[in-house]
């Protein structure tokens, strides 16, 4: 619900000719919380977490995901994150306009540690979704390893998924650091 509505407030901001929110910081602010929470709040968790660790296992033809102790340990992450990402919200907020990187960001000083947390946060989202990816990728390839089903019996899905936490493991820290730093 959250990202939806930061997505009507960009919408709106780019319906309108000049600015109906009245400051660029603001929009700026509007954009890179809706990258956040849509991208690792939504995305990673419902399409890799959920949907990944529920059917990759059944789909390769094994009873459950090779390190299940590494699924609960990214799930524990994002619960974590997130409490970090709602108490750096308290006081002022991160205040950091259109990135969370301090010396770029629109004040230059900031009274609390919410810019920390909010950091903090974005980095226990993309170690998350990196084990959590790793997960997936072992779970896959012990399927073909074990002779259960081989790479080319493999459904589109689990080629999806596979494709994806490759790509996840590769590009994450480099999302991670555009979001924090730009």
């Amino acid at each position: 619900l959250v990202g939806f509505g930061l997505s009507g407030l960009i919408r709106s901001e780019l319906m309108i000719s000049g600015s109906w929110m009245g400051s660029e910081g603001f929009y700026n602010m509007v954009v890179t919380s809706h990258a956040v929470m849509m991208v690792f709040f939504l995305v990673m968790p419902l399409f890799m977490g959920g949907l990944g660790n529920l059917l990759t296992p059944l789909m390769v033809g094994l009873e459950d995901m090779v390190f299940p102790r590494l699924n609960n340990m990214s799930v524990i992450m994002v619960y974590f994150s997130l409490g970090l990402f709602c108490y750096a919200m308290t006081q002022e907020g991160p205040q950091a306009g259109w990135t969370y990187y301090p010396p770029l960001a629109l004040t230059t000083y900031m009274s609390d540690f919410s810019v920390d947390l909010s950091i903090l946060s974005l980095h226990l989202l993309g170690v998350s979704s990196i084990l959590n990816s790793l997960n997936i990728i072992s779970t896959v390839m012990a399927g073909v390893k074990g002779g259960e089903v081989s790479l080319e019996h493999l459904s589109l899905l689990i080629w999806s998924l596979g494709v994806t936490s490759m790509m996840v493991i590769v590009t994450v820290p480099v999302l991670a650091a555009a979001l924090a730093m730009l």
